[in-house]
């Protein structure tokens, strides 16, 4: 395998990582708009939802979310 080659491997697989990121960004930021009243109703309503928040975000989801706040969490866990 040549130099550009490995090269053109690391970068695409940089920018799939960076894709993962926004992708669990976004799924974070729907699930707190879709179950703030059950999970978390004592928190900001207009909160912005960024990477940093996704532990809040789960640990919402497993503790009062239920079975279907436990499936969402999984899938931001991915």
């Amino acid at each position: 395998m040549t130099i550009r080659n490995r090269l053109a491997t690391a970068m695409s697989e940089s920018e799939k990582l960076e894709l993962d990121r926004a992708q669990r960004v976004e799924l974070a930021r729907k699930a707190f708009k879709e179950c703030f009243a059950l999970c978390f109703w004592s928190s900001d309503p207009n909160m912005e939802i960024r990477e940093e928040h996704i532990p809040f975000v789960l640990r919402g989801l497993r503790h009062y979310g239920g079975h279907r706040g436990y499936r969402i969490a999984a899938d931001l866990c991915r």
